[in-house]
């Protein structure tokens, strides 16, 4: 089987390590914006080669989706209207009402099976990918009936080779326990860093201040860098990369 992954961060990168290591598929195939970090892909072995996004959904049994969440509905769309029929695709993205709601009248919206696995690190892109990202961790399945029983069960096997436990729920629901858990632990983090530098013009001092705790707490802004400026070590330094 080979198996194509449109994005090859953190998310992607790791389960191809994972995928690759456990003998899931034949073949890896990766597609990404960044000229860099395809290469960098490449370099690290977690894919077998690039290609474009049509040559990808020729060549792939399983396309799997990691790219971020504000482009996640166009690119479903695009894989969704070229695919055939033997064809499984999922997403691993964080918020699934939206995108269900986006393709449920398309023509083949069965071969896709919504998922989200809970499961990732501050840090992105595919030097961040590392292995088992997703064993013992859980991943939600959503309004799996709207899918093909074959899809499905593909799409859980490839969890169960990721070592995550699974859980079916509904999309809607989904997304409000999701920003419960998740979304807001990242949006506290980033106003909190964010009002930090803002108020306290005296970087030094926060810097001397800081213990464990303020570093824990921000850890999760580090994820959001397009946001702002924000980095925390025990090297003291504070900024935006």
């Amino acid at each position: 089987m080979k198996v194509a992954i449109f994005g090859i961060g953190l998310i992607g990168g790791s389960a191809a390590i994972d995928l690759r290591a456990a003998g899931f598929c034949t073949e890896i195939i990766g597609v990404g914006r960044s000229e860099q970090n395809c290469k960098l892909a490449l370099e690290l072995g977690l894919v077998d080669k690039i290609v474009s996004k049509e040559e990808a959904i020729e060549q792939a049994d399983l396309i799997i989706l990691t790219v971020p969440v504000n482009v996640l509905i166009d690119e479903l769309k695009f894989v969704l209207n070229r695919v055939q029929p033997h064809q499984v695709i999922t997403d691993m993205g964080s918020t699934k009402g939206i995108i269900i709601d986006a393709i449920k009248d398309h023509l083949n919206r069965k071969q896709y099976v919504a998922s989200h696995p809970m499961a990732g690190t501050e840090n992105s892109g595919p030097s961040a990918a590392i292995s088992d990202l997703f064993k013992g961790k859980v991943c939600i399945i959503c309004d799996k009936e709207n899918s093909n029983t074959e899809a499905v069960e593909l799409i859980e096997k490839m969890y169960s080779v990721l070592g995550m436990r699974l859980k079916y729920m509904d999309a809607h629901q989904h997304d409000m326990h999701a920003a419960y858990i998740s979304h807001i632990s990242h949006i506290s983090s980033f106003v909190l860093a964010a009002t930090v530098l803002e108020k306290e013009k005296d970087e030094e001092a926060i810097l001397e201040m800081a213990g464990g705790g303020f570093e824990s707490t921000v850890r999760l802004a580090k994820a959001r860098r397009k946001c702002g400026r924000l980095s925390f070590s025990k090297t003291k330094t504070i900024y935006w990369k």
